[in-house]
């Protein structure tokens, strides 16, 4: 029980010391720029005060879709959800210790079928399985925010979780700056590798403005 507990306390004080944003996020609105080889394609972006994505003003579907999708994958990791919402009914249990001091945490009850590596208060990795996808995502280095820290360039790979091939590789460079009282992204860089080619994707945000809250 007390490693139990040891593991528990060490994933939660990392899950913890996430930058997050709190209720009294506004929301905001960007102008957006996206470059893709030699396509560019610029348009609008707003975040709702509840999260929502909203892209506008890029004529081209897929890569309207593409967006939305990346900035929603985004934004999920600002949202603030208390641990034992997100956590409370898993297990669980110290694995290996790597000699880069990252603590392998086991987790049991977990729909997603996560495991995570810890390290200096911050997640290291993340594994995960769902359904015909699995994959890994390693933290690399870090924004302190002085409330929490964002992770700033890491990698994901995925693979096959039956065969364990790898489907596809990609590596993220995040800026974020403070906007008012709230650190917001304002550029991604992605890398990917898939089929044997690789791909750039530079995504810049700029005329940030956090929406005024709603009067009551």
């Amino acid at each position: 029980m007390a490693a139990q507990t040891q593991a528990r306390d060490l994933f939660r004080a990392a899950y913890e010391n996430r930058y997050t944003w709190d209720s009294d996020f506004p929301g905001y609105v960007a102008d957006v720029e996206l470059r893709q080889g030699d396509e560019v394609h610029t348009g609008k972006i707003r975040v709702a005060s509840d999260l929502k994505v909203e892209i506008m003003d890029i004529a081209d579907e897929t890569i309207q879709e593409s967006l939305y999708t990346q900035m929603r994958d985004v934004i999920t990791h600002r949202k603030h959800t208390p641990f034992d919402k997100a956590h409370g009914s898993s297990t669980f249990t110290l694995g290996k210790l790597d000699p880069s001091g990252s603590q392998e945490i086991i987790v049991e009850g977990d729909a997603m079928g996560s495991n995570y590596s810890v390290r200096n208060k911050q997640i290291a990795l993340v594994s995960r399985v769902m359904g015909r996808m699995a994959f890994i995502i390693h933290h690399k280095q870090s924004l302190e925010t002085g409330a929490g820290y964002i992770s700033s360039d890491y990698s994901a790979v995925f693979r096959n979780p039956k065969t364990n091939e790898i489907i596809r590789q990609m590596e993220f460079v995040d800026t974020y700056e403070p906007v008012g009282s709230y650190y917001v992204m304002t550029r991604q860089v992605v890398r990917t590798h898939e089929q044997g080619e690789t791909s750039l994707t530079d995504i810049q945000f700029s005329n940030v403005k956090l929406l005024q809250p709603a009067a009551v």
